[in-house]
This record gives C-alpha cells, sequence and structure tokens, in this order.
C-alpha cells in the first residue's frame, strides 16, 4: 500500500492541516473530491481517509453524510476539530503593495467568511471564487506578475511560500470544522500527540413506517437511561418524499451493556439501526 492517508486536497486546505496533526509522520495523498476520498479507502488504496463532516457556520456536510450512510463497511475511527483562521496572502513581490492587489481568490465559504474585511479593504478588488482555499494559493504562487492575492489558512501560504500580509481576517472568531477519518477495520484510532477530550459513538436509525410515536421511543430509550445525546440530524432516505434517517451522536464509548441495550429496545419496534462508529474525538485549540 503507497499512501496510508487519503485526504480532500490539494495541499494547504484545512484537510491536510487536519491531517498533520493525525498523521504527521505517515505519507498522505489527496483527492480532488469527498466521494474520491471516500472511495480510496473503499478500494484498499489507502488505509484511512480525512473527510470534513461539519462546519460552525455552514453546517453538516452533507456529501460527507451521504456517502457515509451509503457504504455499510465504512466506519468512524477518529475525529478532530480544526479551528478556521483566514488569512489574507500574496506573493512575496507584492507584500509591500498587497492593498493594491486586482483580484482576490478563494473559496466561496472562506470569501463569505471574511465579508467585513474585504468591504472594508480590498473594495475596488475583484472577488472570484476557486474550488478551494489550497488551490488559490497555488495559483497566486504561480503567477508573481498578476496582482492577485488569495485567503487561505498559514498551511497553505507555508506550502505555496507567500506572504501573509493580513491575519485572523475571518468575521467570526470560533470557526471551526470537524474532520472524520474512516477506515474499513472500524478500530478506534487514537493519536499520540493531541488530547483525547472524549468519546462519541454515532448511529444511523430508521424508522418503521407503521409505527405512529417512533422517534419519540427512540429518543426516550436514551432519555431514561440518561445517556447523553449531543446531536440528531435526518437526512432523506431517497426513497420517497418523508422518510429519513436519523443520525444520532452519543457521548460515550461503546459499552457491553447500555449503548447495546438501548439498541435492542429500538430494535424491538421496528426500527433498523447502523453503527457509524465509535471513536475519540481530538480538537486542535484557537490560538488566544
Amino acid at each position: 500500500m503507497p499512501y496510508s492517508v487519503g485526504y480532500l486536497g490539494p495541499k494547504g486546505t484545512f484537510t491536510q492541516k487536519a491531517v498533520d496533526a493525525l498523521f504527521p509522520e505517515q505519507a498522505a495523498v489527496s483527492y480532488q473530491t469527498i466521494p474520491a476520498c471516500i472511495d480510496a479507502v473503499k478500494q484498499g488504496h489507502v488505509r484511512y481517509s480525512v473527510v470534513p463532516l461539519e462546519n460552525t457556520l455552514e453546517g453538516t456536510v452533507n456529501l460527507t453524510l451521504d456517502y457515509l450512510i451509503n457504504e455499510k463497511s465504512l466506519k468512524i475511527v477518529s475525529e478532530l476539530v480544526v479551528p478556521v483562521e483566514q488569512h489574507f496572502m500574496v506573493h512575496p513581490n507584492h507584500r509591500e503593495r498587497w492593498t493594491e492587489m486586482e483580484k482576490v481568490y478563494s473559496h466561496p465559504h472562506a470569501l463569505a467568511q471574511c465579508h467585513h474585511f474585504l468591504n472594508n479593504q480590498m473594495r475596488d478588488a475583484v472577488v472570484e471564487t476557486y474550488a478551494s482555499t489550497g488551490a488559490a494559493a497555488k495559483y497566486v504562487s504561480e503567477n508573481p506578475d498578476l496582482e492577485i492575492a488569495a485567503i487561505a489558512n498559514d498551511q497553505a501560504a507555508k506550502e505555496y511560500n507567500l506572504e501573509i500580509v493580513k491575519a485572523n481576517i475571518h468575521d467570526f472568531v470560533n470557526n471551526e470544522t470537524r474532520f472524520i477519518v474512516l477506515s474499513k477495520n472500524g478500530a478506534e484510532l487514537r493519536m499520540n500527540g493531541l488530547v483525547m477530550e472524549g468519546f462519541k459513538t454515532k448511529v444511523m436509525i430508521s424508522l418503521p413506517t407503521d409505527h405512529a410515536g417512533a422517534l419519540h421511543q427512540v429518543l426516550s430509550a436514551f432519555a431514561w437511561r440518561r445517556i447523553n445525546l449531543s446531536k440528531i440530524e435526518s437526512r432523506p432516505m431517497k426513497t420517497g418524499l418523508g422518510r429519513y434517517y436519523f443520525l444520532i451522536d452519543i457521548d460515550q464509548k461503546m459499552d457491553d451493556i447500555l449503548i447495546p441495550n438501548t439498541i435492542a429496545e429500538i430494535e424491538a419496534i421496528g426500527c433498523h439501526v447502523e453503527l457509524l462508529g465509535s471513536y475519540p474525538h481530538y480538537s486542535i485549540k484557537q490560538k488566544p
């Protein structure tokens, strides 16, 4: 196996930042799309794949969630929350004249997250979208003669030898992205060098169509056992209107009794339950 880790690229993205924190010593390869990244681990080209699952401002990455639902052979084995810090960068040739840049490139989400800076300090610049923050930085690096800039993270500036002329230009200081690590073997992945903040267990539940109050009974099965749920969301089953999967995050590790008994009670009313993973979660702390 030539590579240990696949991730949503290109280089210089926040996903690469997550990979560098989780797998600092392992070879990694980037993929252009989330489906390609997930297919890589499914087909055995890589041992693990790292993909974004949720962002503070944009919410759930539905493409990741839908692929996770459909790929029953893959499990979440670890999770990392990365702070999203956007910086304004130019080629070193333009460091003294950065306010005069004619165009600014970045991912649409990054541009939206830096609206106040762009409106106040780069009002005359043309803003253009790019497939990713890393790709925008790469383009700026490859075109030193153009009066252009990129909005990206410090990883991109380092990767493409760009000068950060204005740091932390994002509108919201608490913006974070949650990344998950997928694997075929399903064994939890503990990371050295990162502080583990706890465990999660993620399950997917489909309700019976002919059972009134089924969702209430599902939640009650957790509630009376005092099992804390940190998140519940729905995704369409794509088999007809009004039919949904419910995805639930349980704030504890899969055990031998409590969660299995809860699942058994839920299945007894005709629900189908799939375990998507039981895994440790970590975070990279925001800088003060």
